[in-house]
């Protein structure tokens, strides 16, 4: 939010430099971005003069440019060539002189010597949209016959020296979001009295414009408020208003309009201006419309309404989105000359819902979804139509209508002397406490020697506990006057074995060493992608009550549907090449466990490693020929995961299954508990499709807390080194092709415990010269005895137990 420095100086006598005040709102919580030194008009109008034209004559070389002399206040008079269809000998206006840097934006130019179909010019006679003071471009200036030439135009329009203050407001602090706001924090650190505009000059002229006003929907309207007045005059606003404005980077509209984008950034109530013209049979009703709605906002696109939209309507039509936007038809305009002022207090959250739901973010709402104070609706009410009668003449036309059957109270706390001091970690004075609590607005409701009981104001939403108080206490006392202690106290402390920390990053460095990208995905995904699906059906799906989006409206439950949208981002950028990994967690809701002791019992969050291969596997390799990924690298990479953090394959088996989010799939599970370690496979060709992926994109998913356990539970032993040399010995086995390397292995280790090392598949051949339905291993066994040196006969012993147990057991046939 933009601060402006002189703006805030009308509400707190400000002693320090835009500099040392932005640093103060620093530690006060309120995180200032930049301080930048402005103009209310970019480049403050330097080089601009007023001047006037002495003659004018047609340019011989044109049907529409003039030939001019101009006394600019110079040591001579310009001759200056212009193109305005108003530009006359005698006329007054605004000269850009020879080296100005005229603004369009962000872009700039500067005034040269020129010629101009053959005639030279010496400078340039501006429009208001050329140097910022306005929007006409239909010609020149024109100035009063009394505007004395040579003033400087930065005198003339009152441009003024400032210093812009951007403040990063917190969504916590609504109560910052305006200048007052900002003060309020500056006179309770500092001491000061908070200078609030007084409206005691306010009263009713007359009752000759009233308007009944009817709120439906009290749950979503808390209190609305309401004055009328007549015989307003619509035009521009005075420099004054139009440049604490431009200091902001508000665009100056009409007086009207421009009085209420005043009042929201001085005070923080939004307010909104209706032509009362247009408010048919004078009567306002809060309501919601049914569901399909149409309605036309002032940008002139027409919106479907919800029937949770709340908006606010004449006697027969909407007229405005409730603190949102306004409509096409009811705002005021040149030939407006009596308003409506609506200030009101309507519910956060359905604001934000209808916010987001229309895609729009204004003003208005950015306030009311913060949470605004419902007790200011009327005192913005009365400094609105005091300004207005200013800026725009009229007269108060009808009583103050407020509407608020159900007061919000305050925030009741109770906060004791000795908790404040052991929070913060030094003795705060109680005089001091009070000074700071009472400028913050805080009413001390009673008080004792142990401590203070306060009502907090609605509008500080982010204060309903002790340690609420404390915080804003440390804060506006500051943090920096807090001592350091000068002895240090510790304790030891044990982590957990396995440490998931350093897991997580012994993983990571291992996968990045792989030549993998580490990725980060919104854990707020689309309820879609789980609304066709049985492994994540939608109702185990964890919602969020206040969606930003239908895009972002429920927990993830996978992360495979994140790396997707990495992959298809990626792939559309011609990055076809993809290892990636993401460690993240996954959420479920679980109906069954509901317990009504626990109602969190029926939630889960569970950590998972996400790992995903997609194109090709050795892409730019000179020594070999390019090849896809497949299958058997993301298994290959999941293996080395599991054992790099200890999990033994030996630990392990596989199991092949059938899931809707892959076309073939394999989890790997400890033997002994059947605990699933990962899953793995090549991902459903449906579910590419729905993220127009054309390739095949290999995903596997970690379960880390099985891996933590299975590694807790792992024993790991050690053995010298064997003196005595290993044996190997290949067969060649025809088998089933249901048959699998790992029941090869299994049997294998079945059959001999001692000497058996090692089982190695080196070549799988499916094709000519086999019966249907068989295929051919060749499988490398190592033996090795740490006694003794292995001879023949015992090798070849343990090799015929094996041939046996291969044919028993598995139907296989040596070849």
């Amino acid at each position: 939010m933009n601060i402006s420095y002189n703006w805030l100086k009308q509400y707190i006598d400000l002693q320090t430099s835009p500099e040392e005040t932005a640093e103060k709102l620093t530690s006060l919580g309120l995180e200032v971005g930049t301080v930048e030194r402005i103009q209310t008009i970019k480049g403050g109008l330097e080089g601009l003069v007023v001047a006037q034209v002495l003659t004018c004559e047609d340019h011989p070389n044109s049907d529409h440019l003039h030939i001019t002399t101009v006394d600019f206040g110079g040591d001579a008079p310009a001759q200056v060539v212009c193109g305005a269809p108003n530009c006359r000998a005698g006329l007054k206006t605004i000269m850009a002189t020879l080296g100005t840097t005229l603004y369009d934006g962000e872009e700039s130019f500067t005034i040269k010597k020129s010629k101009i179909r053959g005639v030279e010019s010496f400078g340039m006679l501006c429009a208001e949209d050329e140097i910022g003071v306005g929007t006409s471009h239909d010609g020149i200036i024109e100035l009063p016959d009394d505007a004395a030439v040579g003033t400087p135009a930065k005198e003339w329009y009152h441009i003024e020296d400032d210093a812009l203050i951007e403040v990063d407001i917190t969504p916590n602090r609504a109560d910052a979001v305006s200048h007052i706001g900002v003060a309020r924090d500056l006179c309770a650190a500092w001491g000061l009295p908070l200078n609030r505009p007084s409206v005691k000059a306010f009263g009713i002229d007359n009752r000759n414009f009233e308007i009944e006003v009817e709120v439906a929907d009290p749950k979503r309207c808390l209190r609305y408020s309401g004055v009328t007045i007549e015989g307003v005059t619509v035009k521009e606003s005075p420099d004054w208003l139009k440049n604490r404005l431009l200091a902001i980077g508000q665009r100056p509209i009409n007086n009207i309009v421009d009085i209420t984008n005043f009042i929201i950034n001085e005070i923080g109530q939004p307010l909104h201006a209706f032509d009362g013209d247009k408010i048919t049979g004078n009567k306002i009703v809060v309501r919601t419309m049914p569901e399909g709605t149409p309605f036309v906002t002032l940008d002139g696109v027409e919106r479907k309404l919800s029937a949770e939209d709340l908006v606010i309507c004449n006697a027969e039509a909407p007229m405005c989105l409730a603190g949102v936007f306004g409509g096409l038809d009811s705002g005021v305009t040149e030939s407006t000359t009596k308003v409506f002022i609506e200030s009101a207090y309507f519910d956060p959250v359905s604001i934000r819902k209808t916010a987001r739901r229309h895609g729009l973010n204004t003003d208005a709402s950015f306030r009311y979804e913060r949470g605004c104070d419902p007790n200011i609706t009327v005192y913005a009410l009365k400094r609105a139509a005091l300004l207005i009668k200013e800026v725009a003449g009229g007269t108060i036309s009808s009583e103050v209508t407020d509407l608020y059957p159900s007061p919000i109270p305050h925030f009741e706390v109770s906060v004791t002397y000795d908790k404040i001091n052991r929070l913060i970690g030094m003795k705060i004075a109680p005089e001091t406490v009070k000074k700071i609590v009472t400028g913050l607005e805080m009413e001390i409701k009673r008080e004792d020697d142990d401590g203070l009981e306060l009502l907090i104001p609605p509008y500080r939403v982010d204060v309903q506990r002790d340690v609420d108080v404390i915080e804003d206490i440390l804060r506006v006392y500051g943090y920096n006057q807090v001592p350091f202690s000068e002895h240090v106290q510790s304790a030891i402390s044990y982590a957990n074995k396995p440490d998931s920390t350093r897991l997580q990053n012994l993983l990571s460095n291992h996968l990045t060493g792989a030549g993998f990208n580490e990725i980060l995905n919104n854990s707020l995904t689309k309820v879609s992608y789980y609304s066709a699906l049985e492994t994540f059906p939608e109702s185990q799906a964890v919602r969020i009550m206040n969606p930003l989006g239908s895009d972002l409206s429920v927990m993830r439950q996978t992360l495979l549907f994140g790396g997707l949208e990495t992959i298809a981002r990626n792939r559309n950028r011609k990055q076809t090449d993809l290892r990636l990994y993401e460690f993240g967690f996954c959420y479920h809701f679980n109906a069954e466990k509901a317990n009504p002791e626990k109602p969190l019992s029926r939630y889960s969050e569970e950590l998972h490693l996400g790992i995903w291969l997609s194109g090709s596997g050795n892409a730019n390799c000179w020594t070999d020929a390019e090849r896809p990924h497949t299958f058997f690298d993301l298994k290959a990479h999941v293996l080395n995961c599991l054992t790099r953090m200890g999990v033994p394959f030996a630990a392990c088996k596989t199991e092949v299954f059938q899931s809707d989010l892959y076309n073939q799939a394999m989890r790997i599970v400890v033997k002994k508990s059947g605990k699933t370690l990962a899953t793995l496979g090549i991902v459903s060709a449906n579910i590419r499709k729905s993220f127009d992926i054309d390739a095949d994109v290999f995903y596997a998913d970690l379960e880390w807390n099985n891996i933590l356990k299975a590694i807790g539970a792992h024993q790991i032993t050690y053995s010298d080194i064997a003196k005595f040399p290993a044996v190997k010995r290949d067969l060649a086995l025809l088998i089933d092709k249901e048959v699998t390397f790992e029941q090869i292995e299994q049997v294998a280790y079945d059959t001999d415990k001692k000497l058996l090392r090692n089982v190695v598949l080196f070549d799988v051949y499916e094709g000519k010269n086999l019966p249907a339905g068989k295929k051919s291993y060749a499988v490398s066994f190592t033996l090795q005895d740490d006694e003794k040196t292995l001879e023949d006969k015992q090798t070849d012993a343990l090799m015929n137990r094996l041939i046996k147990a291969f044919e028993t057991k598995l139907g296989a046939t040596i070849r």
